[in-house]
């Protein structure tokens, strides 16, 4: 039975009795500290809290601080990354750490932070509440759910208005842990499965896609070492799609930095 739209404290004090007896152990919230909580945010952008875990945990033993981030050779960097998806995120997280660190000092503002490479929206929200516990709301697809479920909100609403109803119910004071408390409460009992709610957008199918491809492409570099698009062509197993796009698939690698290519055809993963 949904709670009275119009009784935020009623649905503010369910989620958080709720929670007191049910919170998820997780190493992110051993440690706010602001490159942990960027670290965890990065990792967690459309990958599962279960691959996730070990992952960050590996991450943060090879990178311990910012600096040995920011300094981190690709090679290396997408070794301890591999397994979590979307490599451009790696790349993109070890320049935003080159940025801080350039800067002397971790942003602590919403602009401060969206100048830094991929970080959006969301994320910059995200990390004010984990590291620094600021009174901001953020709607990410768990809250969004529980906002329709519990009657505050309707599937058509747009952005702009889920974020203007996350506002109102924000637990000032409290944005740290009702944050994660409203994320345990949407991965364990307003499921998608219990609410019928599905996200508002579903990623693509991994399996016989460019990503995927992507993927190998890296893994088999990081492997076997350089070669020709030859080598590695007869290297991958690849779909007749797949096939069709390979040269595509490879001449993306190298604009998005992942890998380079010399004068004799041969390519690497650059330091």
């Amino acid at each position: 039975m949904p709670l009275d739209p119009c009784s935020p404290e009623a649905f503010q004090e369910t989620v958080m009795t709720w929670w007191k007896d049910h919170a998820r152990e997780l190493p992110w919230r051993r440690d706010t500290t602001p490159y942990h909580v960027l670290v965890s945010e990065v990792m967690l952008q459309q990958t599962q809290v279960s691959r996730v875990v070990p992952k960050y945990l590996e991450f943060l033993s090879e990178f311990p601080t910012i600096d040995a981030l920011a300094e981190a050779d690709t090679q290396r960097l997408l070794r301890v990354w591999s397994g979590l998806g979307y490599n451009r995120r790696a790349l993109w997280l070890r320049e935003a750490a080159q940025q801080i660190v350039e800067r002397g000092s971790f942003p602590d503002d919403i602009d401060e932070l969206r100048a830094l490479k991929g970080i959006g929206p969301y994320t910059s929200r995200s990390i004010l509440i984990f590291a620094f516990n600021r009174d901001l709301a953020c709607v990410d697809t768990n809250i969004r759910r529980i906002l329709i479920a519990e009657g505050f909100a309707t599937e058509c609403m747009s952005d702009r208005e889920l974020q203007e109803m996350a506002d109102e119910l924000l637990l000032r004071g409290r944005s740290r842990d009702w944050h994660n408390a409203l994320m345990d409460y949407g991965s364990t009992v307003l499921t998608s499965a219990s609410t019928g709610i599905s996200p508002r957008s579903q990623q693509g199918c991994f399996a016989g896609s460019t990503r995927e491809l992507r993927g190998a492409i890296l893994r088999e570099m990081m492997e076997s070492g350089p070669m020709s698009a030859d080598e590695l062509r007869s290297r991958i197993e690849m779909t007749q799609s797949q096939q069709e796009c390979f040269d595509a698939v490879l001449k993306g690698l190298v604009r998005d930095r992942f890998l380079e290519s010399t004068h004799e055809g041969v390519y690497r993963i650059p330091d």
